[in-house]
């Protein structure tokens, strides 16, 4: 089953476009379906960079992935980089421009890492406002991932897939589900990953992401820098079932291996997408915009037990 995604395509299986594979990829044209880049590393480029990726947009799909637009910072907005995001979208006319649900940095510092939000009522109408502001600039959808995270903060009020439920819900933005950040959450945060899969609105996920991570015993780090975990694949077997699928990607940032490495550990999701038979009668119920929780969905936890004040 196909749904639809807010009228953007299903791409199929990707992975991030990295520097390391720009020549294989320009000689060889590998038979992959679609490329993320991240948008900081083009939006200033006027060298090969650039040019490499003006070359591979012209032979495949192209999705912008950032990571600085700091949707939940109590600063303002900075337009002079969304002018910049806006540019380099007009130029290569990505699929879809997304980022993260995080704030990277306040008083004008960035911190360059996504840190976590405040997840309170005041809050989520603070971060839908933003949303609506950055869609009407950009004059596109903005979808926004699940970033992963590592402590909490006592004043939070809802989970997070509330919160980012809601919040796609009311500034009527797409979503990138990242399972793997799912997992590594859920981890450190000790709550179950599928009441967070099974509480998106499925109709507003338009991609996936996976990616390997590290775990320390204790706790995971999200390193992406190794293969997928067999738990990662089963949640993502979940999340492709609940939705009927969307476009997947896969990403590896550290100790890169050769393209067709990469590229073959995307293609495993293939051994993913067959629904359970336990879930055909969910899924109807996932696909309206429906206020959370929506019918039938496990009712959330508040199992942050990892927190700062």
């Amino acid at each position: 089953m196909s749904l639809p995604r807010l009228g953007l395509p299903n791409l199929g299986l990707g992975v991030g476009l990295r520097t390391v594979h720009f020549q294989h990829i320009l000689q060889e044209q590998p038979a992959v379906d679609w490329f993320e880049v991240i948008s900081e590393n083009f939006m200033d480029s006027r060298g090969r960079p650039r040019h490499v990726l003006n070359q591979i947009a012209e032979l495949y799909p192209v999705v912008m992935h950032g990571v600085s637009l700091s949707i939940g910072s109590t600063d303002p907005l900075d337009f002079d980089y969304l002018r910049r995001l806006k540019a380099l979208a007009d130029a290569i006319d990505p699929a879809w421009v997304s980022d993260h649900v995080c704030w990277t940095g306040v008083a004008g510092q960035n911190t360059h890492d996504l840190l976590p939000l405040l997840l309170t009522e005041a809050s989520l109408r603070h971060v839908v406002e933003r949303v609506r502001a950055v869609q009407d600039f950009l004059e596109r959808r903005l979808v926004l991932e699940n970033p992963s995270t590592y402590v909490g903060f006592r004043g939070s009020t809802m989970p997070e897939w509330e919160f980012i439920a809601r919040m796609a819900n009311e500034a009527d933005c797409g979503l990138l589900l990242d399972v793997n950040n799912v997992y590594v959450s859920a981890t450190n945060h000790e709550f179950d990953p599928e009441i967070f899969v099974r509480s998106m609105p499925a109709h507003r996920i338009v991609q996936f992401h996976l990616a390997g991570h590290t775990h320390r015993g204790t706790h995971i780090i999200d390193t992406h820098d190794n293969h997928v975990v067999d738990p990662v694949w089963k949640l993502y077997r979940l999340a492709h079932a609940l939705t009927g699928g969307a476009s997947t990607l896969l990403e590896w940032d550290a100790h890169i291996p050769p393209f067709q490495v990469v590229h073959a550990e995307v293609l495993k999701a293939k051994n993913y997408m067959s629904q359970h038979p336990e879930l055909d009668g969910d899924v109807p119920e996932l696909l309206g915009d429906v206020p959370y929780p929506s019918p039938g969905l496990p009712q959330p936890l508040h199992p942050l037990l990892v927190e700062v004040q």
